[in-house]
């Protein structure tokens, strides 16, 4: 059973994503179609009306704040992806956690959008459309030219597929199924792939497991050593230089809903797990220069989502 956000928030309404240049265009409806698709009198929840704020356990970082701009709404942002340079952002919206997704198949806003970072400051979203305007898309993750994304659409061999996206003349396009070997007998869920292209970090039913491409094929699928717990780990990322792996899980400090995690590696393995940020935090991302982009999901004290929104941790200076 795969784990993405996308169904978690759509389907299940529980809260448990290389290098491309800065000069992308994208098919778009309006950011005003955004902006207007949320309902009348949503809640805005800021971090002094949160009640479970993101919580840091590393003084290698800032304190978490929302993501700066015109990125988070009263509705949900959410699974960011971050290119390296940090000039491009991919993220998931819906405007409504609490709509079915069959009304989110057709609203024209629900899906993957896209922010430029200009001058310092993040440029209006537009949405990205991959292919079929009939489809939920999301989980993003970007390695050079080639998209990997996660969708509900005709045609999937299951719930929810991987595709793929090519990046050319601007524009994302050649959108096809990742194919039967990763969606029916590998079951894959939110990837992303090492730089060098050689290997695959994905979720597997509630672990974080691992595959080598070899002669234009993925084989040898195995859970990464040392990373998985009797608790759920999921949404893997590995940073920019491959030293570090990412991943969001739940909580072993005690802290309530999911958590994002770092392992290091030594040399010869993935070290000892550690949890950076708890409370509701989760599908880390990490640019060039360490800062971590997450999705905080807000909740009530009695467990209810209200809403989502992107955040990050800066790295600080040394």
């Amino acid at each position: 059973m795969r784990i993405f956000s996308i169904v978690v928030i759509l389907m299940l309404l529980v809260s448990m994503s290389g290098c491309m240049g800065s000069n992308q265009s994208q098919t778009t409806t309006t950011t005003m179609d955004r902006l207007a698709s949320i309902p009348n009198g949503a809640v805005k929840i800021t971090p002094e009306t949160d009640a479970f704020p993101p919580v840091l356990h590393s003084n290698e970082w800032e304190a978490p704040v929302p993501l700066e701009g015109p990125i988070n709404t009263a509705g949900a942002e959410d699974s960011p992806f971050v290119t390296p340079d940090g000039k491009n952002l991919y993220f998931f919206f819906t405007p409504d956690v609490n709509v079915p997704p069959q009304k989110q198949l057709v609203d024209g806003v629900t899906g993957v959008w896209w922010s430029r970072k200009v001058n310092g400051k993040w440029s209006e979203p537009v949405r990205v459309v991959l292919g079929s305007t009939e489809s939920l898309d999301g989980a993003v993750f970007i390695l050079n030219d080639t998209m990997w994304f996660a969708s509900v659409r005709k045609g999937n061999y299951g719930e929810v597929d991987i595709y793929i996206a090519k990046f050319r003349d601007g524009r994302w396009t050649d959108v096809k199924n990742a194919g039967e070997l990763l969606n029916r007998v590998y079951d894959v869920g939110e990837l992303c792939i090492s730089p060098d292209g050689r290997t695959m970090y994905y979720g597997c039913g509630g672990d974080i497991c691992m595959m080598d491409y070899v002669n234009g094929s993925w084989v040898n699928p195995r859970e990464v050593p040392n990373i998985n717990s009797e608790l759920n780990e999921d949404q893997p990322f590995i940073t920019p230089d491959g030293r570090e792996l990412w991943f969001t899980g739940q909580s072993r400090l005690g802290y309530p809903g999911p958590a994002v995690f770092r392992s290091v590696w030594n040399g010869s393995g993935w070290s000892e797990p550690e949890e950076i940020i708890s409370n509701f935090a989760g599908e880390p991302v990490l640019d060039a220069e360490g800062n971590i982009y997450f999705v905080h999901h807000f909740f009530t004290k009695d467990m209810k989502m209200i809403e989502a929104d992107i955040y990050v941790a800066y790295k600080k200076k040394s």
